[in-house]
């Protein structure tokens, strides 16, 4: 998401870090690159001039309660998040959902995503399509529901299928269910039928929660969509859709602030899962670099079994055999991408930026990694020492790889072996708590390079 100005913002956080002092030329030199980032991005400049006038106020006169260096970069966290992340909390509870937006915006497939974020926490959701007017847009959530095993209505044997009966009676099919989610009809521009539509339907069935889905591409004109939605039918909560496409989600973000809803949710991706719920502290964190451990956290907990995670690993022993479950844990929780960028990379000893053929590299890696693994005995698994010359041929025959690509694998599971033996041996002399414990990644992901 917002690859640039992430890019952008790593890079100045690296240089407040390795800065020998912070001076107000230093600090001009600062916020001149922040100004660069968020004006690339969209954001308002009126925005972008307070955000400065703010960074300089608070480093140059605030007391200091930690170093400059790192006050600076508390400063610069604390300010991105009021002027790009402000969010909705969302309960996990029963209540009906209302989906509005133009046409384009991508509420139809938000609606699927947003069925199956509750079904991954554990609610029974259910989706009606009272979307008349569009003759794919029933077909489409119907496919979208199918794929996710979530209930779907579309009024499709009522006689008459006027947008207000199909609501009722989705609703009353669907009233077992915790949470019922409305998809409405989409136009083309805020024409005053829609407007009047979507007032209707809000009054007939109540709904707890009223959601604009917006295209992140329109950058700063999101404010005016929002408010046009908001004095209609009084907006509690956003949507910013393909988040992952466009420079301008910097725009729509901030232009979203200024109005009187926040952000709920935001679409990373076209794939129904590639969807999640809106944290500013975590979004903003990932932007900087240090990562978001608690989003990590979620999705390991959504994707992972307790049988996932072996326990022996903490008391020191990582066979091939443990390097495998690993791998097929991460593979459960996505793309390395998406979980590479939830990690501190700063706090990791990353002092480099991965593009996609990185990500793409480590991925191949291991799908390789596993291919060899499956090409081993349970001796060769369980004890790696046994692997000589001969057993080295013959696995690397039996993957279609090469001795030294299984050469690569031996080594590098020595290599998490010595961390894990590492990280229990330090746990365990109480040296280093497991809680916010830095754990050097950089240079393995390196040789994996």
């Amino acid at each position: 998401m917002l690859e640039k100005l992430s890019s952008s913002l790593k890079g100045t956080i690296w240089k407040i870090a390795r800065a020998k002092r912070i001076d107000k030329r230093m600090l001009d030199e600062i916020v001149r690159d922040i100004q660069r980032a968020l004006i690339q991005a969209d954001v308002k400049i009126s925005l972008v001039k307070e955000l400065s006038s703010r960074i300089r106020e608070r480093s140059l006169k605030e007391k200091l309660a930690l170093n400059p260096r790192e006050h600076v970069i508390k400063v610069v966290y604390e300010e991105l998040i009021n002027i790009l992340g402000r969010g909705v909390e969302v309960p996990l509870a029963a209540q009906k959902i209302m989906m509005v937006g133009l046409h384009g915006s991508g509420k139809t497939s938000s609606c699927a995503k947003l069925a199956r974020y509750f079904q991954k926490k554990g609610l029974k959701p259910a989706v009606i399509c009272a979307d008349v007017y569009r003759p794919a847009a029933s077909d489409q959530l119907r496919q979208l529901c199918d794929k996710i095993g979530v209930p779907f209505y579309d009024g499709a044997n009522l006689p008459d299928r006027n947008v207000i009966g199909i609501v009722k009676a989705g609703v009353k099919e669907f009233e077992k269910y915790d949470v019922e989610i409305i998809d409405t009809a989409g136009r083309h521009a805020l024409e005053e039928d829609m407007i009047e539509e979507i007032r209707d339907i809000k009054e007939s069935i109540k709904p707890d929660q009223r959601f604009l889905i917006l295209d992140a591409s329109i950058g700063q004109q999101a404010s005016v969509q929002a408010k046009a939605f908001d004095d209609a039918i009084g907006i509690t909560g956003i949507i910013i859709t393909k988040m992952d496409g466009t420079a301008k989600g910097g725009g729509a973000l901030s232009a979203v602030s200024e109005t009187n809803s926040g952000v709920a949710f935001i679409g990373t991706g076209e794939k129904i899962d590639d969807f999640e719920k809106f944290e500013p502290d975590g979004f903003i964190s990932r932007l900087l670099g240090m990562g978001d451990i608690k989003s990590l956290i979620e999705m390991a907990e959504e994707s992972l079994k307790p049988e996932d995670v072996d326990v022996d690993i903490l008391k020191g022993k990582f066979t091939l055999k443990d390097l495998y479950k690993q791998l097929e844990a991460v593979k459960k929780m996505g793309p390395m991408k998406k979980i590479m960028q939830m990690l501190p990379l700063g706090g990791l000893g990353f002092d480099i930026d991965f593009d996609d053929t990185m990500y793409q590299v480590t991925e191949d890696k291991l799908k390789k990694f596993k291919v060899m693994m499956d090409s081993m005995t349970e001796e060769e698994l369980t004890e790696p020492k046994v692997i000589d010359g001969s057993r080295l041929k013959r696995i690397a025959r039996g993957s279609g790889t090469t001795t030294a690509e299984v050469n690569e694998l031996i080594k590098y599971h020595r290599m998490m072996q010595k961390m894990m033996k590492s990280m229990t041996s330090r746990r365990g002399a109480g040296k280093i708590p497991m809680k916010g414990m830095k754990i050097p990644m950089g240079k393995m992901l390196k040789r994996m390079k």
